[in-house]
């Protein structure tokens, strides 16, 4: 069976504003300086954090990517830009160099700050609108509680070169893989709701809604269940053989879903960070925000955790989440649920094609015991 092609989503094509900020039209916009204007899967190891959370890496091509630009960047910023100490964290990926430095405000006032360059259009885009702070208002209460970083400065050129980089506050506190308990993961789905009204606030921006092509997906699934290794290959061919027989129905079912909202796109552990002083949580890294449902954040969060559920101290993500939402004045349709029991099924059954990323076997029997539970559940709801 096809994949249905995608609804068309309305969305703005990305482009930012060009501040100049002196003769030299370096393209760079110094948040402080003015008022703010408003214009799919980590595998399971992202649970298990490394006790770093950052690394310096002496011959990573990050590392000589940030040496080599730093020199233009603290000149774009016009001597407001300290010393830049590059590292790469534990869980990052991509080829962005990061940085701690500090950033000298008008006030003279100094600020610890973390550098990123290059950044993608729609990280560019969604970070500078979402986190655009006057300097007059940096430390107020609704500038600590925003969902995402506060922007120090952000510009579209270092040197020569047309490459979009960002500095923004940095985070003092822990990423919640270092501080897992019940009232951080709701913490982190309050952030996440917050996050989605925020965005629904400020209107279109760039990305597409997700598109995954789940019949292809569970097609290899059920071809591979013999040769990939799988401790169990008849009771995951049995279960695959039985999902098959539903699978139009569930997709017909997943296909039809609102995509009335913003996703994050990459709800882990590393990327929430919480403020110094016990302060507010912050979502990072909003390279991958894109229109669609908001159980596509819940059920992304939670299957890291499947396994090892202890680990969220009785919390449901996808309630958790829910619950935020309608304190924020967002939507919980009454079939929301089933859309999160979709998304588990859809996941799991696909658990076979990524077996080599994914295949801790804690991981495995309970992605299969999901499967099976979801696949006579839908069973039920087709007869």
């Amino acid at each position: 069976m096809a994949d249905r092609p995608l609804r068309s989503v309305p969305t703005t094509a990305w482009s930012a504003e060009r501040v100049q900020t002196g003769p030299d039209r370096t393209g760079v916009s110094t948040r402080l300086d003015r008022p703010p204007t408003t214009p799919s899967p980590p595998n399971e190891a992202a649970v298990h954090r490394p006790k770093r959370t950052h690394q310096i890496f002496e011959d990573d091509d990050t590392l000589s990517l940030g040496a080599s630009l730093g020199p233009a960047l603290r000149e774009a910023c016009e001597g407001r830009l300290g010393e830049i100490e590059w590292f790469r964290s534990t869980w990052q990926r991509g080829g962005a160099a990061t940085g701690f430095s500090t950033w000298r405000r008008s006030d003279d006032k100094t600020i610890r700050v973390m550098v990123k360059v290059p950044v993608g259009a729609r990280e560019y885009s969604w970070t500078t609108r979402l986190g655009a702070v006057g300097e007059t208002d940096w430390d107020s209460q609704a500038a600590r509680s925003l969902p995402t970083p506060r922007v120090v400065a952000s510009g579209l050129e270092v040197g020569s070169y047309d490459m979009a980089w960002l500095i923004v506050e940095r985070f003092e506190g822990r990423p919640v893989s270092r501080d897992l308990c019940a009232d951080s993961i709701r913490s982190v789905m309050e952030a996440a709701a917050e996050f989605q009204k925020a965005a629904q606030l400020i209107g279109c921006g760039p990305g597409r809604p997700e598109y995954c092509q789940w019949s292809k997906l569970i097609k290899k699934s059920r071809e591979r269940v013999y040769d990939c290794g799988l401790d169990e290959p008849d009771r995951w061919a049995s279960t695959l053989d039985r999902l098959d027989g539903r699978l139009h129905s569930v997709l017909e079912r997943w296909w039809a879903r609102p995509m009335n909202g913003w996703c994050h796109g990459d709800l882990h552990p590393g990327n929430a960070m919480r403020r110094e002083n016990g302060g507010r949580w912050a979502l990072i890294d909003l390279g991958l925000v894109h229109p669609g449902h908001w159980v596509e954040d819940a059920v992304y969060f939670e299957r890291l955790f499947w396994g090892h559920e202890d680990k969220l101290g009785g919390v449901s993500p996808v309630e958790a989440m829910a619950e935020a939402r309608l304190r924020h004045g967002l939507p919980v349709g009454d079939r929301d649920y089933e859309l999160a029991d979709i998304r588990r099924l859809l996941t799991a059954a696909c658990v076979p094609v990524f077996l080599a990323r994914e295949g801790r076997p804690v991981y495995v029997r309970a992605a299969i015991e999901r499967l099976e539970r979801l696949v006579d559940l839908f069973g039920r709801k087709a007869g």
